[in-house]
């Protein structure tokens, strides 16, 4: 019988597999495999198949639009007119607000993922007989599995 079981990467996965050993569990059927973190960094922009949820837009039109407002109604006053003041307000204020998310991103985000310190979790799976199999799964919830599955040979 094969038991499958997730861990944190804790001092509770190395007592689980002391307390295994002593429960009859033999060195060689014991595997505990780390898996590794993610190294690529999110993407900026989404496509029509993939979308992360983040969005560059939101600020880049807010700030368009009521730039927009202001330059067309400085442009009466001023040479080129209220629609070339109007569009040129709209063009800065999506650069300001596309910059501004694009910074928060960037910057802000990507410390609060490094402050997190996401750690990646780890397989064990475990070969035993049928009699060991409820004593390992018990073993396996008491030592802070965060999943546990058996699969019957």
């Amino acid at each position: 019988m094969q038991i499958f079981s997730t861990f944190e990467h804790s001092a509770y996965l190395e007592l689980d597999i002391t307390a295994l050993e002593k429960a009859g569990v033999k060195k060689e059927n014991i595997l505990a495999v780390p898996l590794n973190n993610r190294v690529e960094e999110r993407r900026l922009f989404d496509t029509l198949h993939r979308a992360d949820g983040v969005s560059l837009f939101d600020k880049g039109a807010a700030i368009a639009t009521a730039l927009s407002v202001v330059g067309a109604s400085v442009g009466f006053v001023l040479e080129w007119g209220p629609i070339y003041w109007g569009i040129i307000g709209a063009v800065v204020g999506f650069i300001i607000g596309f910059l501004i998310d694009f910074f928060i991103f960037k910057v802000v985000h990507k410390r609060k993922r490094i402050l997190k310190g996401k750690k990646s979790e780890v397989v064990l799976v475990v070969n035993c007989s049928h009699e060991l199999a409820e004593k390992v799964e018990a073993d396996l919830w008491e030592h802070l599995a965060l999943g546990v599955a058996k699969i019957e040979d």
